[in-house]
């Protein structure tokens, strides 16, 4: 997903679909009593680690979601059940792999198998210097679009798999990849609504490259690091009232309660001004709505990459109402960019959570940040 336009795109659908996933009749996934899950805090991935292979399952991978789709991982000449024959089975540890989102770069970079990348579509949204360079080099082809990726240079890079998503239960592109022969992995980590959960997704690419130990060990600092900053807001009282969001077309899109966005803003102490909207999407409301509400908000995050508060004000002269912007209290998250415009906190954000809670924390409460230097946001002075 997608960095840049399509990043938005998908982000902006994950906000405005997730009013409450429906419970489907879903296809029935692989039984593993005996075995104990992998994952923690992730709600859509699973994984049971058997001897030489394990069973992957990729839960709710987009809205409304009609099955759940579940993968074989098998180390090479390994036997697999006949129970389990009917799955895509991949083998692994994978040497070559094309991803659809940005969002997967950074685990790969962790993981150290950012080489076996042969294929990405829309190269110019990757924003990580070192996959960059791999790009420059032409090790990493661009593969098209997500919604038209080429067909005849994924045939002839032939990767032993390919990680993408999907948006809705319509997906000719998949079944056309697969109709190719190629091995397709559903991934769902952008319905993920906990930091963490979204984060724990590097154990997916631990698996696939046969380095369980290495990804638990990444993402366990991480947890540690999430949790520490928890602690250092512990005795701290959320009094900073905040507005989210800008206005986008003719509706400004405030993050429910349960989403992604508010979970940070409740972690680092803060009184989200919807906090209290139920759902994990977005609420759509008038520019009236929002100012009825948010005219006397201390901090004002806005969405957009605006490199200063004149070029935010430039881009709606309604937007100078706010006292948070007459006090320049205004924030953004989306303002730094990599080498050719993809913007780095849509890549890299998802997979460290923990410097994304210290960003908000620095923002609210800065005194207790004091050698912390922001990650993504920038102040719109």
């Amino acid at each position: 997903m997608m960095n840049s336009f399509h990043t938005k795109i998908l982000f902006l659908l994950l906000l405005l679909s997730f009013t409450a996933c429906k419970k489907n009749e879903k296809t029935t996934t692989v039984s593993a009593a005996t075995e104990k899950n992998e994952i923690e805090y992730s709600t859509n991935l699973s994984i049971y680690k058997y001897d030489g292979y394990s069973v992957v399952t990729v839960l709710n991978p987009w809205p409304d979601a009609n099955k759940d789709f579940v993968y074989i991982l098998k180390e090479k000449n390994t036997a697999v059940p006949d129970s389990l024959q009917k799955y895509t089975q991949i083998t692994v540890p994978l040497q070559s792999i094309v991803v659809t989102s940005t969002t997967n770069i950074p685990f790969l970079e962790m993981l150290g198998v950012e080489k076996s990348l042969v294929g990405f579509p829309h190269t110019d949204y990757v924003s990580s210097e070192k996959t960059r360079k791999l790009i420059e080099a032409g090790i990493v082809k661009n593969v098209g679009q997500n919604e038209r990726l080429n067909m005849e240079k994924l045939i002839d890079l032939a990767p032993e798999a390919i990680v993408t998503f999907g948006i809705d239960n319509n997906n000719p592109m998949i079944a056309n990849l697969e109709k190719n022969g190629l091995k397709v992995l559903i991934q769902a980590d952008w319905m993920e609504q906990s930091p963490l959960g979204k984060a724990e997704w590097i154990k997916l690419y631990a698996a696939l490259f046969g380095k369980e130990k290495e990804g638990k060990i990444l993402f366990d600092n991480i947890v540690k690091s999430y949790n520490n900053a928890l602690q250092s807001v512990a005795g701290q009282k959320a009094e900073k009232t905040v507005l989210y969001g800008s206005m986008y077309q003719n509706q400004w899109y405030v993050a429910k309660g349960n989403s992604w966005v508010a979970q940070f803003m409740k972690d680092a102490k803060s009184n989200y001004l919807w906090a209290a909207t139920e759902g994990s999407g977005s609420l759509g409301l008038s520019f009236e709505n929002i100012l009825d509400k948010a005219k006397n908000a201390d901090i004002w995050i806005a969405t957009g990459s605006f490199k200063s508060a004149e070029e935010l004000g430039n881009s709606n002269p309604h937007y100078q109402q706010f006292d948070a912007f007459k006090t320049k209290n205004v924030y953004t998250f989306e303002s730094k960019l990599g080498a050719t415009g993809g913007t780095i906190y849509y890549e890299l954000a998802p997979s460290r959570p923990d410097l994304v809670l210290k960003d908000y924390i620095k923002i609210f409460h800065p005194d207790l940040l004091p050698e912390y230097n922001f990650t993504f946001v920038q102040k719109l002075n």
